[in-house]
């Protein structure tokens, strides 16, 4: 073989390499229970990328994430941290650490390890001084990491604006210990802790049997089993009265699930939070503008799912409907009227543009009863089914601006129609 015919054959070998290789990245499966998040096909560019996360395999060709040689550093674009054997070091929300360690360990271990100075302690100061179980790294994608704990607990770190931090028991109970940085300060408020540094603010809630508590100046917990712990961050002024309202949803076992799906990079990034409950998700763009969430929940009782989505994930925000098992799902006038939904015969939706997040939409999903459900929310006044135009059975007046406790400023078609006056008024004036 001469060296023309050799280069030939290397060329055609490296271009069909190339070209399995683009097949295989674009190749998607839906899987049946799956929710879905669509709008119309014809947006602008960046949407037609595809990124996934299921919280329990890597389904993506890329990652945010930096690992240090010994693979115990992550560093993805909100969220950063160290996992030291025992613990997890060094937890930063947007380059500010709130925690120094978070360690859990089994009720069991802890008590027979540490009885006589245990004698008479109340829980939580038990949790104080922790010796953490061992933790390892079980999975991690673009915009999560799974660890586990060889007390049975798992914990999952998002990384997310929110920079969600989860602890599950598992079934055996736990005591988590979250040690602060010098600057933070904690402090309980009703079944909560509120954990303040020089720009942050986060909350700790529980889930189920436990309670969470300040002991020492640290955060303490002490979980039954099948209960969960979560950490949520806000930037300063972010925790207005409607990240209280998603607090308040979780803590009362009313959100099980929560989806982000939003651009990074040029690219898709999705990611799935599950609070316990006998409840998981997983989420992925499978095609344009399309994002899907399975949710497997072994109980029967309906439940919340909050999904931030951005216009690159789903082409357009305006108009979006919901449907569930392909059946339209109403539109809910309040937020009593969403949460009651749960255990009728109906789903039912309410939409808000986040005021601090331009280009991005939250659509709270109360499904109605479990335990596999397939949902589909969809743009610019198509269904979701096929690409048809119908109009949304369930659609109700907006009459969220009633100013009572009951309604929430910015649900509703109102504040999309509102955003997108503003921005043809923008336009106009340059």
């Amino acid at each position: 073989m001469n060296r023309g015919t050799a280069l030939l054959v290397a060329l055609l070998v490296t271009t069909g390499t190339v070209a399995m290789a683009a097949a295989g990245a674009a190749a998607t499966t839906t899987v049946d229970g799956t929710t879905t998040i669509d709008a119309d096909a014809g947006v602008e560019s960046g949407t037609d990328l595809e990124g996934t996360s299921d919280g329990s395999t890597e389904l993506t060709t890329s990652t945010d994430t930096e690992t240090s040689a010994d693979g115990n550093a992550y560093g993805g674009a909100n969220v950063a941290f160290e996992l030291q054997g025992d613990a997890i070091t060094d937890y930063r929300v947007d380059g500010e650490q709130t925690f120094t360690t978070v360690a859990v360990q089994s009720q069991s271990e802890t008590e027979s390890s540490s009885s006589s100075s245990l004698d008479g302690a109340v829980s939580l100061e038990a949790a104080t001084n922790l010796s953490g179980a061992n933790l390892s790294l079980t999975s991690e994608t673009r915009a999560s990491t799974e660890i586990e704990a060889e007390s049975g607990a798992t914990l999952s770190a998002h990384d997310t604006p929110r920079g969600t931090l989860v602890v599950e028991s598992g079934g055996e109970a736990q005591y988590v210990e979250a040690e602060l940085e010098a600057g933070a300060e904690a402090r309980e408020d009703g079944d909560r802790v509120r954990v303040e540094t020089d720009g942050r603010e986060g909350v700790f809630l529980v889930v189920g049997d436990g309670e969470v508590g300040v002991t020492d100046g640290n955060v303490t917990a002490d979980l039954g089993e099948n209960a969960t712990l979560a950490f949520r961050s806000y930037a300063e002024g972010e925790r207005d009265e409607r990240a209280q309202y998603e607090e308040s949803l979780i803590a009362e076992g009313n959100a099980a699930v929560e989806v982000t799906a939003t651009e990074r990079d040029g690219e898709i990034v999705s990611d799935a939070a599950s609070y316990g409950q006998e409840t998981s998700a997983t989420a992925s763009q499978t095609a344009t503008n399309q994002v899907n969430v399975t949710i497997d929940r072994a109980v029967h009782e309906g439940t919340v799912v909050m999904t931030t989505v951005s216009e690159e994930a789903v082409g357009s925000l305006e108009n979006l409907s919901v449907r569930v098992d392909g059946e339209a799902a109403a539109e809910a006038s309040s937020k009593s009227d969403l949460e009651g939904a749960i255990g009728s015969d109906e789903s039912r939706y309410m939409v808000v543009q986040d005021a601090g997040a331009e280009g991005q939409a939250t659509v709270y999903v109360a499904v109605n009863h479990f335990s596999e459900r397939t949902m589909t929310i969809a743009g610019d006044g198509t269904d979701g089914s096929d690409g048809s135009e119908t109009s949304n059975d369930g659609t109700t007046e907006d009459d969220t601006d009633d100013g009572t406790g009951d309604s929430m400023p910015g649900f509703g078609a109102g504040a999309a129609l509102i955003a997108l006056l503003i921005g043809v008024v923008t336009r106009s004036l340059q």
